[in-house]
């Protein structure tokens, strides 16, 4: 199930092999329609890695939710799981075949974490910078910008373009 696709993505899955690809690209679809490209690479890759953590490692079961959120300048994706354990970081031995995710998750991300939830499970998420793609007017078509103080849209982004008609 996808909700709120304008700055906010959940997917509920069984974090099984075949269900992790379909996942990265449901995040890269999502990413290219909030005109975040330059970051499908890392954040594919973080999930990914979320995800394999959770079919390798969680008990009872394997399912998880994942969601991307946009605030601001600052992409997060977590993946909460029904596994209580935290995880561990592996050692960084370039001969490792096996327990550098989040190692990796590190490596890529601006910052990361776990969050336990009791018996609840756990979040482990990360986050990126994120920037939008400068926009782009079309021939006489200037856009309108506007600004809100009250409600989810808050500041100010661009809203509609608006043709312009001078007459006389």
């Amino acid at each position: 199930m996808i909700s709120q696709p304008s700055r906010h993505c959940t997917v509920e899955l069984q974090a099984l092999p075949s269900r992790i690809g379909q996942v990265r690209r449901i995040i890269s679809a999502q990413l290219r329609y909030w005109h975040l490209d330059p970051l499908i690479d890392q954040a594919a890759l973080g999930v990914t890695e979320l995800l394999t953590n959770v079919h390798r490692h969680a008990q009872p079961d394997k399912t998880c939710t994942v969601d991307i959120e946009l605030l601001l300048d600052r992409l997060t994706v977590s993946v909460h799981d029904r596994d209580p354990r935290l995880p561990t970081v592996g050692a960084m031995d370039g001969l490792a075949t096996s327990g550098r995710g989040l190692a990796l998750i590190a490596a890529v991300s601006e910052s990361w974490g776990v969050r336990p939830e009791g018996d609840l499970g756990k979040v482990v998420w990360f986050s990126l910078p994120a920037a939008y793609a400068p926009e782009v007017s079309l021939p006489g078509y200037p856009v309108v910008y506007g600004a809100t103080t009250t409600g989810p849209f808050t500041g100010t982004r661009p809203q509609v373009p608006v043709r312009t008609t001078v007459s006389g």
